[in-house]
């Protein structure tokens, strides 16, 4: 049953080809190519400004990392103020959580548009070992590995390689991933060839859960979507597209606010913090 299951999907992208060739020449034809926002990224945030006696001082620093693709860089908002680093630092230096356990709270964004996950591999190699660990790295990619070619094995290889080398060279502390996005529902994408490309990024994703789950310190953070859509909601329907920016691939301003409402929780609770609940 699965073997006539596999190849009657085979049978059916074969004879289908043409179409996915036609509509992903269109897409890249007359999709607009969003600029990656500007803004800061990197900087420092005092979190504790109470003057310490001398016995109580101590300067703990949360370093934390941001590296990916166009997703990580904010592409689909203005500015780095309302896109994923601009949602997340803000709510991180908020949380008593956070504040109990550090000082101040150093962050980077390393990202570009179009990064595959070479290509992100490639980068950290290039970057400077840093003076300090990084206490929380978090890894945005794999839009671009699905849209190109790159095999199953190779994306394997290159986010073992990406893992080995941020633990080696940067000292990461805990290692996060995020979920591919559901590339099936991309307003962006037509069918039949959304559901072509949502495929190969569901098995992408599926190896990237694996690698995740075989390493220590290293974490899959599934994006909880229907919680997104739900809270937008409040109960009555609404069109997904919201939660795409107006090329209909990259996410939104309101997408980008959930996605590092939910990073946030994923960190207090890595960072084993004794405050489980985030206050807005």
């Amino acid at each position: 049953m699965v073997n006539s299951y596999k190849i009657a999907s085979v049978a059916k992208d074969v004879l289908l080809a043409p179409v996915y060739l036609y509509q992903g020449r269109k897409i890249k034809r007359d999709t607009v190519r969003l600029p990656e926002p500007n803004g800061e990224r990197h900087g420092r945030f005092q979190l504790n400004t109470a003057i310490k006696s001398p016995k109580d001082v101590h300067k703990q620093i949360l370093n934390l990392m941001i590296v990916g693709d166009s997703a990580a860089a904010g592409v689909g908002s203005e500015t780095q103020q309302e896109a994923f680093v601009g949602n997340l630092i803000p709510i991180l230096t908020k949380q008593p959580a956070i504040q109990n356990q550090f000082d101040m709270l150093n962050w980077s964004l390393q990202a570009t548009t179009g990064h595959t996950s070479f290509d992100i591999l490639r980068r950290l190699y290039v970057l400077p070992a840093p003076s300090q660990p990084v206490d929380v790295m978090v890894l945005s990619v794999g839009v671009n590995d699905t849209t190109s070619k790159v095999s199953v094995d190779k994306w394997q290889q290159q986010i073992e390689s990406i893992i080995a080398i941020a633990q080696r060279k940067f000292g990461v502390k805990e290692l996060v991933f995020l979920s591919l996005p559901p590339m099936a529902q991309m307003p962006a994408i037509p069918a039949p060839l959304n559901n072509f490309v949502g495929a190969k990024a569901s098995i992408l994703d599926k190896v990237l859960q694996q690698v995740c789950a075989a390493n220590e310190r290293v974490t899959y953070m599934a994006t909880d979507f229907p919680r997104m859509i739900a809270e937008h909601a409040n109960g009555t329907p609404i069109d997904i597209k919201v939660m795409f920016a107006s090329d209909g691939f990259h996410p939104s301003s309101l997408m980008y606010g959930y996605w590092a409402q939910q990073l946030s929780e994923l960190i207090i609770q890595l960072l084993d913090a004794p405050t489980a609940s985030l206050k807005d």
